[in-house]
């Protein structure tokens, strides 16, 4: 409670002391002489012990393109070939594979669990020999620049809580999310544009619902909280000026605003005074910056027909990848896409095609358009959902039509650039896609790795809240080496 007193009396911690006063070794040295432990960095400090802005080591990437893929596509239709299902269709899960696991209460009641293999076929792409359902066949183009994981794992196996999971690392929220944990341990790149920045687009199938608590900024400072743009146009709600008021009144109010938001930061010591003066300031930054980003018009014809047409349609998900490399290239930090529509309960084999066509053929092209313009080496992007689904079809089983429930005992993603290996498969599921059986991937190692991409350690990107020490990958989670090139 005293230091606490007497750092706001003197308006300043650690993070503001480093935000105020310049990096050089003269600053350091005499913020050691005027607080003798405020850069002591040890697990007992109050604050995180790192530099805010500077990571730990020498990083292999410097931003995320995250194509999150809402509702959980199957991985048994995407990158899991199991000819062994179709071997057996219609035959009971064997309770030896099953081994009594958690079901959801949507399929828990069924009598029977009847397997079903894929209704599309297989084949194998690439020097590593990936099999790639036909539902892709524009990332089957790919295979040679992304590592395909087939062994990803989570505990949660409800939509909410395991969305939730994978944007926060805990199941409930209010946490701060995988993008602002980035913001806030590299900082931004780019002063006119947010570090982090959400797109959302849908599907024609089953959507769940994406909430802001996915891009919130939890106990850390709003600075880091991710920016919705919109498909309408206004791309970033509240950004431009009302009628009347010109660029120079503007600049007046804010500079006017900023004397007093000053004035009471200097009373109260309260950090998100200062954060709500950087925002305004971002904000006025903004207008000029963010009309230029969102005009594709000037986009070249090859770089449209790369992406298909539908990246020219504002909203949509080829519109939003092309939108993602645009901010990316502009130095974002981390750009997250939202796709609703992959929840296929029932009607898998008429759905899942549709959903597959929206995100195919962008998906590829946002990894080939940013490795010729030598982006894709200092660029993680990532592709998947929250968990997998089952081998076996919830509800009835026919010829043509089946249905799928959650699974997140092992399911499919794919990572590219950034410092990933390209070209390979990672991890092996059993012969009925239902157990993990080598090199298994908690979504806390995920987590680990992607951040040790960016040069941050998991284990010391750490942030002191109502005296607790948070991170990212709350108190476990390993670096899979063997995916790091």
């Amino acid at each position: 409670m005293q230091k606490e007193i007497i750092e706001n009396h003197l308006s300043i911690n650690r993070r503001k002391f480093l935000t105020r006063m310049s990096l050089g070794l003269g600053s350091v040295a005499l913020g050691s002489l005027l607080i003798p432990d405020l850069f002591s960095g040890g697990m007992d400090d109050d604050a995180a012990s790192f530099m805010s802005g500077v990571p730990h080591f020498a990083p292999k990437a410097k931003r995320v393109i995250y194509l999150f893929q809402n509702g959980a596509p199957s991985q048994l239709e995407s990158f899991d070939f199991k000819p062994r299902l179709r071997e057996m269709q219609g035959m009971d899960l064997p309770a030896s594979v099953r081994m009594g696991q958690r079901l959801t209460g949507m399929s828990a009641d069924q009598a029977h669990f009847p397997l079903a293999g894929s209704l599309f076929d297989f084949k194998q792409y690439g020097n590593s020999q990936a099999w790639v359902s036909d539902l892709f066949p524009h990332t089957a183009k790919i295979v040679d620049e992304i590592c395909i994981i087939k062994t990803m794992f989570t505990e949660a196996i409800n939509h909410d809580p395991a969305l939730t999971f994978f944007q926060t690392g805990a199941q409930q929220g209010n946490l701060p999310s995988f993008g602002s944990w980035m913001s806030y341990g590299l900082g931004s790149e780019n002063k006119n544009l947010p570090a982090f920045c959400v797109l959302l687009s849908r599907g024609k199938g089953n959507g769940q619902g994406v909430y802001s608590k996915l891009w919130s900024n939890g106990f850390l400072d709003s600075i880091y909280q991710g920016v919705q743009f919109s498909s309408g146009d206004n791309p970033v709600l509240y950004l431009n000026d009302h009628s009347g008021i010109d660029k120079q009144s503007r600049r007046k109010m804010l500079d006017k605003l900023a004397e007093l938001n000053d004035l009471s930061y200097k009373e109260f010591g309260d950090p998100e005074i200062s954060t709500k003066i950087k925002q305004y300031e971002m904000a006025y930054r903004m207008q000029t910056a963010v009309p230029d980003i969102t005009d594709v018009s000037k986009e070249p014809d090859d770089i449209v027909k790369m992406y298909g047409p539908d990246c020219l349609l504002p909203g949509t998900y080829a519109a939003n990848c092309l939108l993602a490399r645009k901010l990316s290239e502009n130095g974002v930090r981390f750009v997250q896409l939202y796709h609703q529509g992959w929840d296929q309960h029932a009607n898998l084999p008429k759905e899942m095609p549709g959903q597959a066509k929206d995100v195919d053929q962008a998906s590829s092209a946002l990894v080939t358009d940013l490795k010729q313009r030598g982006l894709l080496d200092e660029t993680l992007v990532i592709w998947g959902g929250e968990f997998g689904r089952t081998n076996y079809s919830q509800g009835k089983l026919t010829k043509d039509n089946y249905g799928r429930d959650h699974h997140p005992r092992c399911f499919s993603i794919w990572m590219a650039g950034g410092g990933i290996k390209p070209g390979i498969v990672y991890g092996e599921t059993d012969e009925f896609g239902y157990n993990i059986v080598r090199d298994p991937v908690h979504v806390h190692d995920f987590h680990a790795t992607c951040l040790h991409l960016l040069g941050l350690n998991h284990e010391k990107l750490i942030f002191k809240s109502q005296g607790r020490r948070y991170r990212l990958t709350d108190t476990s989670g390993k670096v899979v080496d063997r995916i790091i090139a």
